[in-house]
């Protein structure tokens, strides 16, 4: 058995074996497996696809490629949630703290930007101090104490997805249904939980484009968790433009701010409580729907997850004022002529705030925090020539660079 002709299957189309994939990754976490055989695997996978037998044996194989958070001794349900990724998504910032108000703990193992869309991780960096590295005693203790925690996993946890998760998203293979599955299901089950629930993204400006295969891949989805003995729903959610007015890291986590707060855009309301509800009555907590939304609106409107969200930024090292975080001044894009929006490309929308630096082009770059979009017209909107369309936020020459293309992503008929 060797790298090569593992490769060479898969790139064939040849089905491959439980004994085959736990070789390959485990040698590939080890060391023993290069980069760009990982690579090559990855865009065999990405082309032939896989089994969900195949998908399986490759989840589990992840998952036990490293330890798993221990549960507390709490008898409190725990839950999770996981978004497929959108451009500003930030209902994690928001969800996490709210049902930590409803007698849920919720153990957040989150990632980086991947693709054009944020990681949640990128946006809570924003906050000079947040600790995104805490170890499995603290997340335990965190958990105890206030009920959630957002943080990345651990060096001991799914040690195979963390090394694969960097290398897709600079190789062009993240929008593969099997290697999806595998990363989203290996950290989900390593946060030991109860009960999740699947936000699965489709649109222009979401991995995945269309809502029949946002369908394909949320059956993967939910039938691998379920199959590993986790209460598992899907929600799918429209991402033919930014959720909300904010893209980016600082910017979006002012608006999560907004939101638990009462205040901000209302459709990100909305997803979180439909979100929260199914994890409501997945674990029992409520009787219907129709009573969870009524206990997470009292939570959001009275301040109690915005109170949340502040302890668990705090325990977690951060520094954050009412006042939010600074942002780089907006440079405004300008509609080049009358009419009404028809689409926007959200995959341009993510590629010019990478441009601008708010994203990452190779693996391990950095980014800068400050930019970001703020957008002012939406699908639907009546729009005058020189309306603005949206605002840069990046220093001056930088987004002058991007107002051209940035035009270019909106479609406007007369």
């Amino acid at each position: 058995m060797t790298p090569a002709a593992i490769i060479s299957k898969k790139r064939d189309g040849g089905r491959l074996s439980k004994e085959e994939i736990i070789f390959f990754i485990d040698g590939f976490t080890q060391g023993k497996i290069s980069d760009g055989q990982m690579a090559a695997l990855s865009m065999a996978i990405f082309f032939q696809s896989m089994t969900d037998e195949e998908t399986a044996y490759f989840t589990e194989a992840m998952l036990r490629s490293g330890a798993t958070l221990q549960r507390t001794s709490s008898s409190l349900p725990r839950v999770g949630k996981h978004s497929t990724g959108g451009l500003g998504d930030k209902t994690s910032l928001v969800l996490a703290p709210l049902l930590a108000c409803c007698d849920l703990l919720i153990p957040k193992l989150s990632g980086r930007g991947l693709g054009i869309t944020g990681g949640t991780l990128d946006k809570l960096e924003s906050i000079p101090g947040y600790r995104t590295n805490l170890s499995e005693v603290e997340i335990s203790k965190q958990l105890d104490a206030i009920g959630c925690v957002i943080t990345g996993a651990t060096e001991s946890i799914v040690p195979a997805d963390r090394k694969l998760y960097e290398l897709r998203d600079v190789t062009g293979t993240v929008p593969s249904i099997p290697l999806i599955t595998s990363s989203i299901m290996s950290k989900k089950l390593a946060e030991s939980l109860d009960a999740l629930v699947l936000d699965v993204k489709y649109g222009s400006g979401a991995f995945m484009a269309t809502r029949e295969q946002a369908e394909k891949l949320a059956a993967s989805l939910v039938g691998t968790g379920r199959n590993m003995g986790v209460a598992t729903e899907a929600v799918l959610s429209d991402m033919n433009q930014p959720l909300g007015e904010m893209v980016g890291n600082a910017c979006e986590v002012n608006e999560a701010m907004a939101v638990l707060r009462g205040e901000g855009p209302s459709e990100v309301a909305d997803l979180v409580i439909e979100l929260c509800s199914r994890l409501l009555l997945m674990t029992k907590s409520v009787a219907s729907l129709g009573d969870a939304k009524k206990v997470l609106w009292g939570k959001l409107t009275g301040g109690f997850a915005y109170e949340k969200f502040l302890k668990m930024v705090a325990a977690q090292g951060g520094k954050l004022s009412d006042a939010g975080l600074e942002t780089a001044s907006p440079v405004t894009v300008t509609s080049l002529h009358s009419g009404r929006i028809i689409a926007i490309d959200g995959q341009k929308l993510g590629e010019a705030v990478i441009q601008l630096g708010g994203g990452r082009r190779f693996k391990g770059e950095k980014i800068d925090h400050s930019v970001g979009l703020k957008m002012h017209a939406r699908i639907d909107d009546q729009v005058l020539e020189g309306e603005t369309l949206l605002e840069v936020l990046a220093p001056a020459d930088r987004a002058n660079t991007v107002v051209p293309y940035l035009q270019t992503a909106f479609t406007i008929v007369s």
